[in-house]
């Protein structure tokens, strides 16, 4: 059923409306304002910025000027960093790129606009100069993508892309960077979709993106030679043009930091040299394995871990109101509590479709398929594929559906399997608790699963891999080697919850930051900097932010120090 919200975003004729709506919005509540903030420590914020001139170089490739969450933190740091003697530079598409992460599938109900005109007619009014503006009012320096291309440029690299067949673009490379990862991940989050075989614009959108990973490439190439930073920061560290931003700084040798909203209120999440989709599963397992696990530390990850039921101390949730009456929900979907239950959970589709070389599957779909296919021939055991809310609560929306694809591949399911629905209010928590193991692809529910006793078959890239209280798969003939070993029958050891919940404890205490005057509010804006002044951003003023900006000036890790001393200010 299709939500009057839905059919709103599908409409043609309300896209103007909407447009008009989001210039607004971009105009007059889009960006905070930070004079108002600075209030009167202004003559102190000023000469931060003269004392800054010289200092160690930092630039923020914020790059799309509207996503207004992510451009408020981008502005916190800069503001905290300038405090502590950086001399920051902002970078912006100025209206160039020909495809780029605030382009969605449903802000084009007719797709054949954004394949003739790109997001300029629509999006670039209140993604760039709103943006600039607010950097401005601060003194901060901007420097424009379109500043550091020429004409001639952009006809090379147009062409360049449409020499490329559709079927090469993922592999795409140039000058020893692999734009074209990038370029197809940005379509994907496009189509909001896993692949693009049904989509009939898909050829022409890809290349858009992929013209626009050249554009990237070459401008921030320049931009680092005119402004030879020290580190680069950036949020996501994927997709078209933050992505390239990085590949860039990282094959000029230049230290780079990526950033992303964390779950636990108020928290965020950083990494060095890479997004944390990848520097997640490579972390050292002895930087949370070894040490002391104090008892204040278990308790704190016992007590948050069970809040993840629902959410509530969270602001990255994706499920309201959970129905904890499993019996009911067990009945209904006719499976039998005597028999042995098998869980496997999907992610969404489209989600940082990159490349992981430890994936034992090319696809979730094919992961999802070779599942069902063996238990097709296992009557002994029930398999119930629990597909992820955030198929329709994410942003943007999944327009591929977990329930749609395994349909196409089994009109009829097997006996043994059933299916629940991203719109199923059931907890997955007290769902697993009934079933032997949890089959998972890549969702971060397999750290809560393995804390909890739940044993865990990995088959993609889940950052629960490789940590020692997991089954990793490493190709499907493996995978299917470990099922052959179904029905486990018994929870995991005391000694590997313990490691489970060490990881987790470092997971969701110590790489999760927290920023306690960053509060969350409802919108597209998402946060709000609750400060009055300049005190709270000083050094020494707050632990977590003072981690972070030392760890991108310095190179230290990001991790929250003595997270358990911390726990008043961590649970709020």
């Amino acid at each position: 059923m299709v939500s009057v919200r839905d059919r709103a975003r599908q409409s043609t004729l309300l896209r103007p409306l909407r447009m008009a709506r989001l210039r607004r919005f971009a105009r007059t509540e889009g960006h905070e304002n930070w004079p108002a903030l600075i209030g009167c420590d202004m003559p102190a914020w000023e000469a931060a910025l003269r004392s800054a001139k010289g200092g160690p170089r930092v630039l923020i490739a914020t790059s799309i000027g509207g996503h207004f969450a992510l451009n408020a933190i981008d502005r916190l740091l800069t503001v905290a960093l300038t405090l502590r003697g950086a001399e920051v530079r902002i970078a912006l598409c100025d209206r160039l790129l020909s495809g780029c992460q605030m382009a969605e599938a449903n802000l084009f109900p007719d797709q054949n606009r954004f394949v003739e005109f790109g997001p300029q007619r629509d999006l670039c009014s209140y993604c760039y100069s709103p943006s600039r503006a607010a950097y401005a009012q601060i003194g901060i320096p901007v420097l424009n993508l379109g500043d550091f291309l020429t004409p001639e440029d952009l006809q090379t690299m147009a062409q360049a892309a449409r020499a490329v067949d559709m079927e090469e673009i993922g592999s795409f490379s140039a000058e020893g960077l692999a734009l074209g990862e990038h370029a197809l991940a940005g379509a994907l989050r496009f189509f909001a979709r896993g692949d693009l075989a049904t989509e009939p614009h898909a050829s022409a959108v890809a290349h858009r993106y992929l013209t626009a990973a050249l554009q990237s490439a070459t401008a921030y190439r320049r931009i680092l030679e005119y402004f030879p930073a020290d580190v680069v920061v950036a949020h996501h560290g994927v997709y078209v043009p933050q992505g390239v931003a990085v590949a860039v700084a990282r094959q000029i040798k230049r230290r780079v930091v990526v950033w992303n909203p964390a779950y636990r209120k108020h928290c965020f999440m950083f990494s060095h040299d890479d997004t944390y989709h990848h520097t997640m599963m490579n972390e050292p397992v002895a930087t949370w394995r070894d040490g002391v696990f104090s008892a204040e530390s278990a308790q704190m990850i016992e007590s948050y871990l069970r809040s993840r039921w629902d959410g509530g101390r969270d602001w990255i949730r994706f499920h309201r109101d959970p129905d904890y009456r499993l019996t009911k929900e067990l009945a209904m979907h006719g499976l039998d509590i005597g028999k042995p239950i098998v869980l496997a959970l999907t992610n969404v589709f489209w989600d940082a479709q990159l490349h992981y070389p430890t994936n034992a599957f090319r696809s979730q779909l094919e992961w999802l398929c070779a599942t069902i296919e063996w238990f097709a021939a296992r009557a002994d055991l029930q398999l119930v594929v629990r597909i992820h809310p955030a198929e329709l609560s994410g942003v943007p929306a999944s327009r591929q559906h977990a329930a749609d694809e395994i349909a196409r591949a089994f009109p009829v399911l097997p006996p043994n399997v059933r299916v629940i629905p991203p719109s199923s209010a059931v907890s997955t928590y007290v769902l697993a608790q009934s079933c032997d193991c949890a089959l998972i692809y890549a969702t971060k529910t397999g750290v809560e699963l393995a804390s909890m006793g739940i044993p865990v078959v990995v088959a993609g890239e889940a950052w629960v891999r490789n940590k020692g209280f997991t089954h990793d798969a490493r190709s499907p003939e493996h995978y299917r080697e470990l099922l052959a070993r179904l029905p486990f029958g018994e929870r995991l050891s005391a000694e590997m919850i313990e490691l489970a919940r060490r990881y987790a404890f470092h997971f969701f205490f110590r790489r999760m930051i927290p920023l306690d005057f960053v509060q969350p509010i409802a919108g597209p804006r998402r946060f709000a900097t609750r400060i009055d002044g300049l005190g709270s951003l000083r050094p020494g003023a707050n632990p977590g932010l003072d981690a972070i900006c030392q760890g991108i000036l310095t190179g230290t890790p990001f991790h929250m120090p003595h997270a358990a001393a911390l726990i008043a200010g961590a649970t709020v």
